[in-house]
């Protein structure tokens, strides 16, 4: 009874917390003040990037809507924020799926699972021609979200304390990696462990875990992770990343038409600015690890490269089982796989 109590105490001062942190931050009389959480410490490159996002709606509304940007930490935690904006707490987020696989299983699925396409275009029509746009908005709006334009990030890499040299030397290792890709990595003996991205480097540090996935290889550098962890390995578990923009349905429906048009466009341009400084940053984000000791593992055997897609073949058989919408996205993927 008291922890339930402490627990909500703890959500009543969040509440306030944002509320009076809204009140402060927009004085203005905008006729809708939304709160916007994201995945990203303040001052990192994505972190911006969200924050331009924010901007384009704020100007194309002509201030009609004012959006205040929480990053990682403020307020609402990585494996909160999905509910959070199904309560409404903040209005709008972008969360990463793979924190929220019980919540919603589809949102694995719509990632990435390991093995899949790195090409955008590929992506693109999968999302927007195949059918995946449709059985999304049905998902997210079964759970009180509207599903906005998702946006595709670089390849996802494992960087590790002790040098890789063989698959095998995954047996035993604590690594960060949440979703599919801990499922993944389980398969190949490793013991996948959920932390968000601000947790990452000090876990690292004091040996909580013994490796991570970031995001992408932005979010090794901006977290300065290879500081406590020198070594990546060459096969990316996931050849391209794809993340939503999700906001309360309703706040949406609170929009008028022409300001929901506002939000969707705003969406649309995060994408592309996401495709493209994402594929900059990345070769920027080697280079700057590599001048700080960054070893790359030695080239892959054949039987390596064998195990690494072995140990992938069943997730599709087993997301497709978690629910109908992952079995619906599924079933369209093998529909138009190569």
């Amino acid at each position: 009874m008291i922890k339930n109590l402490k627990k909500k105490l703890s959500t009543s001062a969040l509440a306030v917390t944002l509320g009076l942190s809204t009140l402060a931050a927009d004085v203005s009389a905008a006729e809708h003040n939304w709160r916007f959480s994201n995945l990203y410490g303040r001052g990192t490159a994505f972190g911006e990037v969200y924050e331009s996002l924010a901007k384009n709606i704020e100007t194309g509304s002509e201030g009609r809507i004012k959006v205040q940007v929480l990053y990682s930490g403020e307020g609402v935690g990585t494996s909160g924020l999905l509910g959070a904006v199904k309560s409404g707490l903040v209005t709008m987020g972008a969360p990463f799926q793979s924190m929220h696989a019980g919540e919603l299983p589809a949102g694995v699925v719509e990632i990435g699972l390991p093995g899949g396409t790195d090409d955008p275009a590929e992506l693109n029509a999968l999302f927007h021609e195949k059918g995946w746009d449709k059985v999304l908005t049905k998902a997210y709006g079964s759970q009180g979200l509207v599903w906005l334009e998702p946006y595709i990030q670089p390849p996802v890499y494992i960087l590790t304390k002790k040098e890789i040299k063989s698959v095998e030397d995954f047996k035993g290792l604590k690594i960060r990696a949440p979703g599919a890709y801990g499922k993944f990595l389980r398969n190949l003996g490793a013991s996948p462990v959920s932390l968000s991205w601000s947790e990452i480097y000090t876990s690292l540090a004091t040996g909580v875990i013994d490796g991570s996935i970031g995001s992408n290889m932005i979010d090794h550098r901006d977290g300065n992770h290879v500081e406590v962890a020198k070594y990546m390995y060459k096969l990316p578990l996931a050849g391209a990343q794809v993340l939503p923009i999700v906001v309360n349905r309703n706040a949406w429906k609170k929009l008028p038409e022409d300001l929901q048009a506002v939000v969707r466009k705003a969406t649309e341009q995060h994408a592309a600015d996401q495709l493209r400084l994402s594929k900059k940053w990345e070769s920027e984000a080697v280079a700057e690890m590599e001048a700080k000791g960054l070893k790359w593992s030695p080239e892959p055997s054949d039987a390596d490269r064998k195990a690494w897609a072995e140990a992938g073949a069943g997730l599709w058989d087993e997301y497709a089982e978690s629910d109908k919408y992952s079995k619906e996205l599924i079933d369209i993927l093998r529909a138009n796989s190569k």
